[in-house]
């Protein structure tokens, strides 16, 4: 394969009836469809998210010296070659089809993505199997993964991290929003919000960096800092769980001010589909960005393969835009180099 509209192409007759592997992943297509990659209601928090990032604009700035510009970051201890990941995706066989299962998905991915120079978060099921698989995967690839940790009761959660202790990742996240997922209702082990003590708990249970993915509001990120989370995602689950809300390039910045200097990590995702969309996220003030449909139609499109190409082409573009707009690292990149939309 040449470039990634091969592996999009591709991934149309392996992905299911659900997806439907679209050039622009924008939520429009799919909207509704759950289980598949929509949303439980009408999905227009899927939609705006993908359209918060095209309002924000770039600033352009080339005088400044030439060079080829650094796009690695670390985080918490680990250098990585972008400030990109993949998002963690579970019950692929339901929500896709079943050319993959949750265990070969996690296989492909993790390490595809370690051999990219970035790593991938896991999704998490019912099945303890699940949990299993995708922290072999991480361990196979020396630790370079983010297992995800669903909102179970603490019980299940401690049994989880307790095999999180033993496969070593570099980090560890829990996803509170899918606490709306509705094939989590009525499950056993059940599944729900989390209260600022029990996350206490969940984080000293780590025993490595937790983060938090599903913060949309200044109110919900100081919760997550009060909890000891070592970072968060700024994230509504792909518009996935809740209709009408902002998109999160809307509520990012005031996030990010609230958090100054207190030393939280903080992630985005949500509709961020290109090296443009990552540099205004970390304008905005993201530290990095997580990416999870595309990641999965690079899966079914290519495999490994795939995945490098999808990685290949968002380093490409966010090479360009550190260029065009006179950022020469991740560092330099900051607020004066986008117009936020009035």
């Amino acid at each position: 394969m040449k470039d990634f509209s091969e592996v999009i192409a591709a991934a149309r007759g392996r992905i299911g009836d659900k997806c439907k592997a679209c050039p622009v992943c924008n939520g429009a297509a799919c909207r509704n469809s759950i289980p598949g990659p929509g949303a439980k209601g009408i999905g227009d928090s899927a939609m705006r998210n993908y359209s918060a990032w095209q309002a924000v604009r770039l600033n352009m700035d080339t005088i400044c010296a030439s060079g080829d510009p650094d796009m690695s970051l670390e985080l918490f201890g680990k250098k990585f070659a972008l400030p990109v990941f993949a998002g963690p995706v579970g019950a692929v066989n339901l929500h896709y089809s079943d050319l993959y299962t949750d265990a070969s998905y996690n296989d492909v991915l993790v390490k595809a993505c370690a051999d990219s120079g970035i790593a991938a978060f896991t999704g998490d099921g019912v099945d303890i199997k699940v949990m299993q698989a995708a922290l072999a995967a991480i361990s196979k690839a020396g630790g370079t993964g983010v297992p995800t940790v669903k909102p179970w009761d603490m019980e299940t959660v401690a049994a989880k991290m307790k095999l999180v202790s033993e496969a070593a990742p570099f980090a560890v996240a829990m996803d509170i929003d899918a606490a709306g997922l509705p094939f989590l209702k009525g499950l056993n082990p059940p599944a729900g919000s989390k209260a600022v003590e029990e996350l206490k708990e969940i984080c000293a249970m780590a025993g490595r960096p937790f983060i938090l993915k599903g913060i949309m509001t200044v109110k919900g990120a100081l919760k997550a800092a009060e909890a000891g989370a070592a970072g968060i995602v700024v994230s509504n689950h792909g518009g996935r769980v809740l209709d009408s809300c902002p998109a999160t390039a809307e509520v990012l910045p005031e996030i990010a001010e609230a958090l100054k200097g207190s030393g939280l990590k903080i992630l985005v995702d949500g509709g961020i589909r290109t090296g443009v969309d990552v540099f205004k996220a970390l304008a905005m003030g993201a530290d990095a960005v997580i990416v999870a449909r595309p990641f999965v139609t690079a899966v079914y499109g290519g495999a490994e393969e795939g995945v490098s190409l999808l990685v290949k082409k968002f380093a490409a573009e966010l090479d360009d835009t550190m260029r065009m707009c006179g950022a020469a690292s991740l560092a330099d990149i900051d607020s004066s180099m986008v117009r936020l939309p009035k």
